[in-house]
């Protein structure tokens, strides 16, 4: 009797231990959870960057078109138009390197079937000098002056698909540093008004994405003005 009593009160005792232990135990891991889920908390903000620069580039095709039934005289003229139109362009201060003649496109329409009573003329020509120059300012200026070779009889073709001028930025590693460095303060700002408002504390950085670098024309009307833009995503700590 005396041992099924003794063993009936250790396994008691020990069931009360064991329920403590429990107990103690629950409370420490759900504390413990608390404080993983407060290391955790975070804000994530993003920072934008926007500049308006002028092009640095500018690419000017300039072309027109020409139709004969002398093939030789076709050439001709396009060559008289070519030497007239380069002439144009170096007195108002395009160097020689800053000129481009490309190959004539030449269609005859007889061979594309075109019967005789349907076309005027049996070949037509194409003809495009490109400008590339640093000089932007003065493409823009020379643009405004291309009535005089129409003076001279050259058609000039609009800025159609393949003769659109380009104006690019190439300088974006220039002003590339600055504006990362605005985009992290932008989203700093941000984030502290955050841990205000929630009142916590802005902790460190957890983790910093620099988004990509857009350069689009500033609108339709003035391509030679580019906006350049940037966002920067930052997620930080929070603290108590």
């Amino acid at each position: 009797m005396n041992n099924n009593k003794d063993s009936a009160g250790s396994a008691f005792i020990l069931g009360a231990f064991l329920c403590v232990g429990l107990a103690l135990l629950g409370y420490f891991v759900s504390g413990g959870i608390v404080r993983i889920r407060a290391l955790d908390r975070t804000v994530e903000v993003k920072g934008l960057s926007e500049r308006e620069v002028p092009a640095d580039i500018a690419i000017w095709p300039i072309r027109f078109n020409e139709a004969d039934n002398d093939l030789n005289l076709l050439f001709l003229t396009l060559e008289r138009k070519n030497a007239a139109i380069e002439a144009f362009l170096k007195k108002r201060g395009f160097k020689e390197d800053e000129i481009s003649v490309s190959a004539p496109a030449i269609q005859d329409r007889q061979a594309q079937g075109y019967s005789d009573t349907q076309i005027k003329f049996r070949y037509s020509g194409a003809s495009t000098l490109t400008v590339y120059t640093r000089n932007v300012d003065s493409v823009r200026n020379a643009m405004k002056d291309l009535v005089e070779l129409g003076k001279q009889g050259i058609a000039i073709a609009g800025q159609d698909y393949e003769a659109k001028t380009e104006y690019l930025f190439t300088r974006l590693n220039d002003i590339k540093p600055d504006m990362v460095e605005e985009a992290t303060k932008n989203a700093r700002l941000v984030a502290e008004k955050f841990a205000r408002d929630s009142q916590s504390g802005l902790g460190k950085i957890k983790r910093a994405v620099q988004g990509q670098f857009s350069i689009n024309d500033r609108d339709s009307n003035t391509p030679h003005i580019k906006k350049v833009r940037v966002v920067s995503t930052l997620e930080y700590y929070l603290a108590d």
